[in-house]
């Protein structure tokens, strides 16, 4: 008995043979022979690569993302914003339906505001 705690092999593996499951499909299958036209070969390894930015995805490193609370439509507003001139690029939620949930939500207010005997204050409303 060894006394340096190490494991050593037992014998060599035995290689487990593999043994492709064949369908009848692929019993009865026809080999197919295709015009050089029709192949698909590997590309050239001899060809350079192109490591350059495309002209669409230029546009794309000069955008910023933005987000920020609409207190009126009582939602959140991510913007996609171009850097270089500030305009936005895309908006979700849109304009319009920014403006449709300010409306809804200032009908809302106002039905509160008749059913309760003294006014709320908003977090937005001035006091002095």
């Amino acid at each position: 008995m060894s006394s340096d705690f190490s494991v050593r092999p037992v014998g060599a593996p035995a290689a487990a043979p593999l043994i492709q499951p064949s369908s009848q499909a692929v019993a009865s299958a026809v080999p197919t022979d295709l015009p050089p036209s029709q192949t698909v070969t590997a590309a050239d390894s001899g060809v350079p690569v192109r490591n350059d930015v495309p002209a669409h995805a230029a546009n794309e490193l000069f955008v910023s993302h933005q987000a920020y609370y609409d207190r009126a439509a009582a939602a959140m507003v991510f913007q996609v914003v171009n850097r270089r001139n500030d305009q936005v690029v895309a908006q979700y939620p849109d304009e319009a339906v920014l403006r449709r949930r300010a409306y809804f939500n200032t009908l809302d207010m106002q039905k509160d505001l008749q059913k309760e005997d003294t006014p709320r204050v908003m977090p937005t409303d001035r006091t002095a």
